[in-house]
C-alpha cells in the first residue's frame, strides 16, 4: 500500500472517530439538563469558583446564588472573598481556597514592586493572613503591581523589571516569614497585559506579565508559604506551553485558575486551551491544590460553569 494511500485511510478512519464521538457528546448534552451529570464526582481535582465573574451586571448573582449552584455541583470552594464572606460559602459547605487580600480595588494595581505602595500593601495581606489563620481558609493573593511610578499614571515613569523583581521579592520575604508563622499560604498572580479589550480580561501595564519572571521571584523568596497562583488563561496568552510549564514548576504552584481564551469566556465556548490535557497534567505532576474557575459567563451560567466541572474533573 502506498504512503498517500495508508494516510488517506487512517485520515477517513479518524474522520469516522471523530464523528462517532462528537455524536455521542451531542446525546449526552441533550440527555439530561440536571446539574446531576456534571457533578465532581473524580476527586482528583478540587473545584473552586470565582465571585466576581458571576456578579458581573450581565448576570449579578450573589454569593448565596453562587454557594447553591457550586455545591451542586460538587465543588470545594467559593474563592477570592471577604473575611465577611466567609460564613456564607461554609454554611454551604464550602471553603474559600483563597481569599481576597482587602486592599483597595482592583487589587492588582498597586503592588509589591513598588516602593510607595509596598508597606501598605504588606501591612493589609497581613491583616488578611491573621483572618485566613483564624478561620482556617488556607491561602490569599499577592501581585507585582503596575511598572509605573504612579499606578494610575503612565506619564510618571517605569520601574525597571529588575528593580520591580528585587521590590517584590523582598515584599515577599517579608510576608513569608509572616505566614510561616501563621500557616497561611501567599500566592502570587501572572496576569497577561496583551488584552486592553476589557479592564478584567487583561492588564496592561501590569509588571508581572510573565510567568518564568514571577517563578524566579518564587524561586528566590524560597519559601514553602510563598507560592504561584498558575492563572492558565493568563499564562496562555502571555508564554504559552503551558503543561511543559507546569511540569517545570510544580514544586512551586500554589493555586490554579482557568478560564477560555480568547475572551476570558467559558472553558468550552471556542477555546484554544484542551482543559482536560491541562488538568491529567496536574494531577500527574502530584498537584492537590484548588482549581478556580475564573471566566466570565457569555451564556447561561449555570451551564458554563456545570461544563467547566465536567471538563475539568479527569
Amino acid at each position: 500500500m502506498s504512503t498517500q494511500s495508508t494516510r488517506r485511510t487512517l485520515l477517513q478512519s479518524g474522520a469516522v472517530a471523530a464523528a462517532a464521538s462528537l455524536g455521542a457528546c451531542a446525546a449526552d448534552s441533550g440527555a439530561s439538563k440536571e446539574p446531576e451529570w456534571s457533578k465532581a464526582v473524580n476527586g482528583r481535582i478540587k473545584h473552586s469558583v470565582c465571585l466576581w465573574c458571576f456578579s458581573v451586571p450581565e448576570w449579578g448573582w450573589d454569593l448565596e446564588k453562587l454557594c447553591g449552584e457550586a455545591a451542586a455541583l460538587g465543588m470545594k470552594s467559593v474563592e477570592l472573598l471577604n473575611p465577611e464572606q466567609w460564613a456564607t460559602a461554609k454554611k454551604h459547605g464550602l471553603s474559600c481556597a483563597i481569599a481576597n487580600n482587602g486592599m483597595a480595588d482592583p487589587p492588582f494595581m498597586k503592588g509589591l514592586n513598588n516602593p510607595r505602595y509596598q508597606q501598605t500593601v504588606i501591612d493589609t495581606t497581613k491583616k488578611t493572613i491573621d483572618a485566613c489563620a483564624a478561620d482556617d481558609i488556607p491561602s490569599t493573593i499577592a501581585f507585582t503591581g503596575f511598572k509605573w511610578n504612579d499606578a494610575e499614571d503612565p506619564s510618571s515613569g517605569e520601574i525597571s523589571r529588575e528593580e520591580g523583581f528585587e521590590h517584590t521579592v523582598a515584599g515577599l520575604k517579608e510576608l513569608a516569614t509572616y505566614a510561616e508563622e501563621k500557616g497561611v499560604t501567599v500566592n502570587l498572580e501572572m496576569l497577561n497585559t496583551r488584552d486592553g479589550s476589557h479592564p478584567m480580561k487583561g492588564h496592561p501595564g501590569f509588571q508581572g506579565d510573565d510567568i518564568d519572571y514571577c517563578a524566579d521571584m518564587i524561586r528566590e523568596v524560597n519559601s514553602p508559604r510563598v507560592k504561584l497562583l498558575f492563572d492558565i488563561y493568563h499564562v496562555q496568552i502571555m508564554n504559552g506551553d503551558v503543561i511543559r510549564r507546569i511540569h517545570e514548576m510544580k514544586d512551586l504552584i500554589g493555586h490554579i485558575h482557568t478560564a477560555g481564551n480568547p475572551g476570558r469566556a467559558e472553558l468550552h465556548f471556542n477555546s484554544e486551551i484542551n482543559y482536560p490535557a491541562i488538568m491529567e497534567a496536574l494531577v500527574e505532576v502530584g498537584y492537590d491544590g484548588y482549581v478556580g474557575h475564573e471566566f466570565i459567563p457569555t451564556q447561561t451560567p449555570e451551564e458554563g460553569l456545570a461544563a467547566a466541572v465536567k471538563l475539568c474533573d479527569v
